[in-house]
């Protein structure tokens, strides 16, 4: 939630969202040839939410975070 807090001003605002994020629709595609991992999440009901996570997606693609059994880096990003 920290890394939200950048992009929103309003602590319940970050909260809300992150619950918002818990239960949306997405989609995850390997990619073996890159050895990815793509994270893809469905845009959310509201815009300023839809700016914040995808500032969340591109924060947490940057932490180059890997798929803990595959190693595969996984990149986050809205659909």
């Amino acid at each position: 939630m920290v890394q939200l807090r950048r992009h929103l001003s309003n602590p319940d605002e970050a909260r809300a969202l992150i619950r918002e994020l818990f239960v949306s629709s997405g989609d995850i595609e390997p990619n073996p040839r890159d050895n990815t991992l793509a994270i893809r999440i469905h845009r959310m009901a509201n815009p300023a939410h839809d700016r914040a996570i995808s500032l969340l997606l591109k924060d947490l693609t940057h932490e180059e975070f890997t798929h803990p059994n595959t190693g595969a880096k996984m990149v986050f990003c809205p659909v």
